[in-house]
């Protein structure tokens, strides 16, 4: 029998992570650096040190200001001689890691000055670039100003440093340029020019190996940032990006194939047990099914217990999230299970944040009426057992007067609010209503007839709000709301890690991926063949629009003709995937990546 591999352990002394997003929550990288805090401390203990930039509003809640080392202080003091102020203390996340957070505003005037010296370097041409250039590559400038302060306190010891994005790109090539003793890491969690080209309809399949990196971001207006990405992936010890997908990209894009893949992972100890899960689907479940009583009903009666729920959730990226693939396909499932006449039928919901003006007016009566309907019949619950238990001990036949106590006033205030209940037409498809009166989402379900008519089998329900789980109508959380779904569906055309379908399978709910995205390329080998695989895979590559709307409409119809064991049979299969992404397990890639940077010192 083969010895167990042995726990791969740091051969940094010291490890410093650089972010823009360290106690600043802004997209996807604030969720990898909070959720793997707990392995990365296990794994550095003290010698373990954020960096990030200050703002007294986006920090509230996270940051918590302490006294800093003392073989530290010394180095602020003279940090701020400098006019770069440092505030130190702990991230509110598990294991509480180290930060150091940069009030870098004195410097922001020294921006030409700073752009100036990356195109003298590097030939990084940001030459009327935007402030959301300026302001990062500033901060991250004086990061490595920072770290160079620091490095003294190091003498003999081995020093890596990671830095996230192109954000934090100028303290990589600061340090670069002052040749300081320090093994890098530079990690792209999406290239921007990727991105980009997304964003405007191109897709990843058809620019792999056929472009022109350089033309393209001026094309786009985004060359410094491009190049700034493209000097850290070449000048940086240790290239790494997030996903197999992704560093395709990056051989094209950025002129280099990633030295380590770091795939993002979970806390999945802040996740429910299988044990749990079933549990907790039925009592989210049951809330949603509460909202869509009050949702439905007044129009027209539906099964609940014959309808599913789907969903898609993030941002509102129309192309790039694959919402319009999801949406095209459900209209197509429609007439499908309309035509079968089909029992049973499927409510999706679109969790998808846009401007909005307030809730629809008629779901504020209809859910106040449901409300004061309720709370009236639980009132006299007590009263109608206790009348029911007396009348079956005393009497052989049971009367209605016998049960309600002043019936005739009881039954017709209760009638009066049921007809008040009752609308006339059909269900609304969006909860809200939008700023944007030519929204693109009720455009596709108007073109695609997904009108929530009485003889629909496929519902849809457009919420454009977060789910903060306090929003004045379903108020579930994201997790809560998850939890009471069953199924997924996140059908991108670019998305190089994809987070959802991965905490959706730590919840217990099966989702659709494709192999577009990084996750999908991550569980493809475990999930490939099998009928109830946990996370269905949707492939898009190499795919005309149409066969992919198609195979969608697939895996919704046959997901739909799953029995209820089947299902639970899949969500423990979904569950035992998101066990294969947790942080305990890959951390080690960032492990192999901070000791690959170290070897490079002398």
């Amino acid at each position: 029998m083969e010895e167990k591999n042995k726990e791969l352990k740091p051969k940094a002394d010291f490890l410093f992570e650089v972010s823009w997003e360290v106690c600043n929550k802004i997209g996807g990288i604030w969720t990898v650096l909070k959720s793997k805090a707990r392995p990365t401390v296990q794994k550095y203990g003290e010698n373990y040190c954020l960096i990030g930039p200050y703002s007294p509003q986006n920090n509230k809640g996270e940051f918590e200001q302490a006294e800093p080392p003392k073989e530290w202080v010394q180095a602020f003091l003279d940090l701020e001689k400098e006019g770069i102020v440092i505030k130190f203390g702990y991230w509110t996340v598990p294991k509480n890691p180290k930060v150091i957070l940069i009030d870098f505003s004195k410097w922001i005037e020294r921006g030409d000055q700073i752009k100036r010296e990356l195109w003298e370097k590097f030939k990084i041409d940001s030459f009327n670039s935007p402030f959301d250039y300026t302001e990062p590559v500033v901060w991250s400038y004086v990061a490595g100003k920072v770290i160079e302060k620091l490095l003294p306190g190091f003498l003999n010891k081995k020093v890596a440093v990671q830095f996230h994005e192109w954000l934090s790109g100028a303290g990589l090539l600061y340090l670069k340029s002052q040749n300081l003793p320090v093994g890098t890491v530079f990690t792209t969690h999406a290239t921007i020019l990727g991105r980009t080209l997304a964003g405007n309809n191109v897709s990843l399949d058809s620019f792999l190996g056929k472009i022109n990196s350089g033309e393209q971001a001026y094309k786009y207006g985004i060359q410094a940032k491009h190049q700034i990405e493209q000097a850290c992936a070449l000048k940086t010890d240790v290239f790494t990006t997030v996903s197999q997908i992704t560093g395709l990209e990056s051989e094209i894009i950025l002129n280099r194939f990633p030295d380590v893949l770091l795939p993002n992972g979970l806390d999945m100890s802040r996740f429910p047990s299988i044990e749990q899960i079933s549990i907790k689907h039925k009592l989210q479940r049951d809330r949603i099914r509460d909202f869509l009583f009050w949702y439905f009903f007044p129009y027209y009666e539906i099964d609940l217990d014959k309808t599913l729920i789907y969903f898609t959730i993030g941002r509102y990226e129309l192309r790039n999230k694959g919402i319009d693939t999801f949406i095209k396909s459900l209209g197509q499932l429609n007439k499908k299970l309309k035509e079968e006449k089909s029992k049973k039928s499927i409510v999706a919901f679109f969790w998808i944040p846009t401007q909005t003006q307030s809730i629809k007016r008629e779901l504020i009566e209809s859910r106040e009426i449901y409300t004061d309907i309720k709370e009236q019949l639980e009132s006299i619950e007590e009263d109608i057992e206790g009348n029911l238990m007396k009348s079956l001990i005393t009497k052989s036949k049971i009367e209605k007067a016998d049960i309600f106590e002043n019936e005739e006033d009881t039954l017709s205030e209760i009638k009066n609010k049921i007809l008040k209940f009752k609308k006339q037409g059909n269900p609304p498809v969006c909860s809200h209503n939008l700023i944007n009166q030519n929204d693109a989402i009720l455009q596709m379900f108007s073109q695609e007839g997904l009108l929530n008519a009485k003889e629909d089998k496929v519902k849809v329900i457009f919420y454009p709000i977060y789910l903060n789980g306090a929003d004045g109508i379903l108020n579930l959380t994201s997790d809560e709301a998850i939890q009471g779904s069953h199924l997924g569906v996140f059908p991108s055309m670019y998305e190089p890690w994809g987070y959802t379908p991965l905490e959706s399978a730590a919840l217990g709910v099966g989702s659709v991926t494709t192999d577009m995205a990084g996750f999908g390329r991550f569980c493809w080998e475990y999930i490939k063949g099998k009928k109830l695989p946990g996370v269905f895979m949707l492939e898009r590559m190499d795919k005309n629009e149409q066969e992919v709307i198609d195979n969608l409409e697939k895996i919704l119809f046959n997901f739909l003709k799953l029995t209820t064991n089947q299902r639970v049979e899949n969500k423990i299969q979904a569950r035992n995937l998101a066990n294969m992404a947790d942080w305990e397990i890959l951390i080690e890639n960032y492990i192999t990546a901070h000791n690959k940077a170290v070897a490079t010192l002398k």
